[in-house]
Protein backbone atom coordinates (compact mmCIF):
# COMPACT_ATOMS: atom_id res chain seq x y z
CA UNK A 1 0.00 0.00 0.00
CA UNK A 2 1.45 3.31 -0.64
CA UNK A 3 0.95 5.31 2.15
CA UNK A 4 2.46 2.97 4.36
CA UNK A 5 6.11 4.12 2.66
CA UNK A 6 5.77 7.04 4.82
CA UNK A 7 6.02 7.58 8.47
CA UNK A 8 3.24 9.49 10.83
CA UNK A 9 5.35 12.19 10.82
CA UNK A 10 5.31 12.50 6.91
CA UNK A 11 1.40 11.40 7.19
CA UNK A 12 0.82 14.12 9.41
CA UNK A 13 2.33 17.04 7.56
CA UNK A 14 0.43 15.77 4.72
CA UNK A 15 -2.84 16.24 6.85
CA UNK A 16 -1.78 19.36 8.42
CA UNK A 17 -0.97 20.80 5.04
CA UNK A 18 -4.10 19.64 3.16
CA UNK A 19 -6.14 21.39 6.07
CA UNK A 20 -3.98 24.21 5.67
CA UNK A 21 -1.64 24.69 2.98
CA UNK A 22 -0.84 28.38 3.94
CA UNK A 23 0.20 27.77 7.90
CA UNK A 24 4.21 28.45 8.22
CA UNK A 25 6.89 25.73 8.15
CA UNK A 26 7.47 26.51 11.79
CA UNK A 27 3.66 26.39 12.63
CA UNK A 28 3.74 23.19 10.64
CA UNK A 29 6.64 21.76 12.37
CA UNK A 30 5.17 22.16 15.83
CA UNK A 31 1.90 20.65 14.57
CA UNK A 32 3.61 17.87 13.67
CA UNK A 33 6.23 17.74 17.02
CA UNK A 34 9.33 18.34 15.25
CA UNK A 35 11.82 21.37 14.52
CA UNK A 36 11.62 23.57 11.60
CA UNK A 37 14.45 22.58 9.63
CA UNK A 38 13.53 18.71 9.14
CA UNK A 39 10.39 19.34 8.55
CA UNK A 40 10.83 21.47 5.57
CA UNK A 41 13.39 19.03 4.57
CA UNK A 42 10.48 17.11 4.56
CA UNK A 43 8.03 18.65 2.92
CA UNK A 44 10.37 19.45 -0.10
CA UNK A 45 10.74 15.94 -0.15
CA UNK A 46 7.18 15.45 -0.13
CA UNK A 47 7.14 17.17 -2.97
CA UNK A 48 9.97 16.30 -5.04
CA UNK A 49 8.31 12.56 -4.81
CA UNK A 50 4.82 13.97 -5.90
CA UNK A 51 2.95 13.35 -2.73
CA UNK A 52 2.41 16.93 -2.60
CA UNK A 53 1.21 18.30 -6.51
CA UNK A 54 0.93 21.94 -5.31
CA UNK A 55 -0.96 24.47 -3.30
CA UNK A 56 -4.16 26.24 -4.61
CA UNK A 57 -6.90 28.47 -2.80
CA UNK A 58 -10.10 27.33 -1.80
CA UNK A 59 -11.47 30.23 -4.66
CA UNK A 60 -15.88 30.49 -4.33
CA UNK A 61 -16.93 30.31 -7.60
CA UNK A 62 -20.42 31.90 -6.73
CA UNK A 63 -18.39 34.92 -5.48
CA UNK A 64 -16.58 35.40 -8.37
CA UNK A 65 -20.18 35.09 -10.57
CA UNK A 66 -19.94 31.41 -11.47
CA UNK A 67 -23.28 30.60 -10.63
CA UNK A 68 -23.58 27.49 -12.60
CA UNK A 69 -21.99 24.63 -11.89
CA UNK A 70 -22.99 21.09 -14.13
CA UNK A 71 -22.02 17.32 -13.98
CA UNK A 72 -22.02 16.28 -18.23
CA UNK A 73 -21.67 12.73 -18.53
CA UNK A 74 -19.81 11.99 -22.06
CA UNK A 75 -20.44 8.94 -23.93
CA UNK A 76 -17.76 8.51 -27.06
CA UNK A 77 -17.91 6.52 -30.38
CA UNK A 78 -14.88 5.10 -30.12
CA UNK A 79 -12.69 4.06 -26.70
CA UNK A 80 -9.65 3.26 -28.70
CA UNK A 81 -6.36 4.86 -26.34
CA UNK A 82 -5.51 7.90 -29.07
CA UNK A 83 -9.61 8.51 -29.20
CA UNK A 84 -9.54 8.47 -25.26
CA UNK A 85 -6.33 10.62 -25.42
CA UNK A 86 -7.63 13.21 -27.57
CA UNK A 87 -10.66 13.89 -25.73
CA UNK A 88 -8.94 14.29 -22.71
CA UNK A 89 -6.63 16.89 -24.45
CA UNK A 90 -9.73 18.65 -25.91
CA UNK A 91 -10.84 18.87 -21.93
CA UNK A 92 -7.78 20.18 -20.88
CA UNK A 93 -7.88 23.39 -23.19
CA UNK A 94 -11.54 23.92 -22.44
CA UNK A 95 -11.75 26.50 -19.71
CA UNK A 96 -15.18 25.58 -18.26
CA UNK A 97 -14.49 21.78 -17.83
CA UNK A 98 -12.64 22.28 -14.30
CA UNK A 99 -12.59 18.24 -13.84
CA UNK A 100 -12.62 15.33 -16.23
CA UNK A 101 -12.55 11.53 -14.89
CA UNK A 102 -12.57 8.39 -17.21
CA UNK A 103 -14.89 5.68 -15.82
CA UNK A 104 -15.57 2.12 -16.24
CA UNK A 105 -19.18 1.18 -17.25
CA UNK A 106 -21.91 3.12 -19.14
CA UNK A 107 -20.32 6.48 -18.88
CA UNK A 108 -17.13 7.09 -20.81
CA UNK A 109 -16.25 10.46 -19.31
CA UNK A 110 -17.82 12.90 -16.38
CA UNK A 111 -16.81 16.32 -16.72
CA UNK A 112 -17.31 18.94 -13.74
CA UNK A 113 -17.77 22.46 -15.77
CA UNK A 114 -18.78 25.97 -14.05
CA UNK A 115 -20.06 28.91 -15.87
CA UNK A 116 -21.08 32.32 -15.00
CA UNK A 117 -24.61 31.33 -16.04
CA UNK A 118 -26.76 28.80 -18.37
CA UNK A 119 -26.30 30.43 -21.48
CA UNK A 120 -22.78 30.41 -20.95
CA UNK A 121 -22.55 26.74 -20.68
CA UNK A 122 -25.87 26.01 -23.39
CA UNK A 123 -23.31 27.96 -25.76
CA UNK A 124 -19.82 25.57 -24.16
CA UNK A 125 -22.30 22.32 -24.74
CA UNK A 126 -23.70 22.78 -27.89
CA UNK A 127 -20.99 24.72 -29.61
CA UNK A 128 -18.17 22.54 -28.34
CA UNK A 129 -19.03 19.92 -26.77
CA UNK A 130 -21.45 18.11 -28.73
CA UNK A 131 -19.49 18.72 -32.20
CA UNK A 132 -16.27 17.60 -30.77
CA UNK A 133 -15.17 14.65 -32.82
CA UNK A 134 -16.04 11.10 -31.33
CA UNK A 135 -18.54 12.52 -28.55
CA UNK A 136 -21.60 10.28 -28.94
CA UNK A 137 -23.84 10.92 -26.34
CA UNK A 138 -24.01 13.72 -23.77
CA UNK A 139 -26.07 13.55 -20.78
CA UNK A 140 -26.14 17.01 -18.20
CA UNK A 141 -27.10 17.46 -14.31
CA UNK A 142 -27.48 20.76 -13.01
CA UNK A 143 -26.13 21.14 -9.50
CA UNK A 144 -28.79 22.63 -7.28
CA UNK A 145 -26.59 23.00 -4.56
CA UNK A 146 -23.31 21.29 -3.18
CA UNK A 147 -23.12 19.80 0.39
CA UNK A 148 -19.86 18.60 0.90
CA UNK A 149 -16.49 19.90 -0.65
CA UNK A 150 -13.79 18.29 0.62
CA UNK A 151 -10.33 17.81 -1.48
CA UNK A 152 -7.81 15.53 -0.99
CA UNK A 153 -8.07 12.26 0.90
CA UNK A 154 -9.30 11.21 4.45
CA UNK A 155 -6.39 10.83 6.52
CA UNK A 156 -8.12 9.59 9.49
CA UNK A 157 -9.25 6.27 7.44
CA UNK A 158 -5.42 5.71 6.22
CA UNK A 159 -4.28 6.03 9.54
CA UNK A 160 -6.66 3.48 10.92
CA UNK A 161 -5.97 0.83 7.94
CA UNK A 162 -2.06 1.16 8.43
CA UNK A 163 -2.53 0.48 12.06
CA UNK A 164 -4.59 -2.58 11.05
CA UNK A 165 -1.84 -4.30 9.15
CA UNK A 166 1.40 -3.40 11.21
Amino acid sequence: MPGNRLDPIDRKILAELQADGRMTNVELAKRVGISAPPCLRRVRTLEEQGFIRGYHADVDPRELGFEVQVFVSVGLQSQAEADLRVFEDRCRAWPLVRECHMLNGEVDFILKCVAPDLSTFQSFLTGQLLTADNVGSVKTSLVIRGAKDEPGVPFDVLEERLSRSA
